[in-house]
């Protein structure tokens, strides 16, 4: 996967497989303390502490379709990779809290990549589940909760195209409202810079 968006996606799958009903994604860039982390949270099934243990192991997995499950090993490698890491805390019968941590700036740091095309993804995928998605930038922050929405609509799909073009609107503009100004990334080393040819 070359976007974190992707690896939260993957993430996320599994606490619906795991069914969960309440999930919420965090994303949290701070270019004070220069650090990006990522957080999801399920109320799913769990894991015993050997399982979490063994998690990271590209060799185990708990899904029938493939042999090897990758995402979560290979998210891991990736955190390490930028002075980071990954942590997996997890109770049976009361859900998992997986947290990737990477140095922000780090020249190897893949791009997050598209949030809300990501988020409204998994609305539509997964009407059942409450979605919460928590994107903060320094002191900014963008709350996105399906909960009230859902009320709203009573019972309506999310993906009546007026409905989805509605979400997808508001996913981009909360999102696009909390992005950095161009003062606080003047060392930000992660800026593509365009060289004149």
């Amino acid at each position: 996967m070359r976007e974190l968006a992707l690896h939260l996606l993957d993430i996320a799958e599994n606490s619906v497989a795991a069914k969960a009903k309440n999930i919420r994604i965090t994303v949290q860039e701070d270019t004070r303390s220069d650090r990006l982390k990522m957080v999801v949270t399920d109320d799913g099934c769990g894991m015993t502490p050997e399982m979490v243990k063994q998690v990271v192991d590209p060799f185990v997995t708990s899904r029938t379709t493939r042999k090897v499950g990758l995402g979560i090993p290979l998210l891991k490698e990736a955190a390490e990779a930028c002075n980071g890491g990954l942590e997996i805390q997890s109770e049976v019968g009361k859900g998992t809290t997986l947290t990737v941590d990477f140095q922000r700036s780090h020249i190897d740091r893949m791009p997050l990549g598209d949030l809300a095309a990501t988020f409204l993804n998994l609305l539509i995928s997964s009407p059942s589940v409450n979605w919460v998605f928590d994107v903060k930038f320094n002191d900014r922050e963008f709350v996105f909760d399906d909960a009230p929405i859902k009320e709203a609509l009573n019972g309506c799909p999310f993906t009546e195209p007026a409905i989805l073009t509605f979400l997808r609107q508001m996913l981009e503009s909360g999102i696009e409202s909390i992005q950095p100004e161009p003062s606080e990334l003047t060392n930000d080393v992660s800026i593509p810079v365009r060289r004149r040819s």
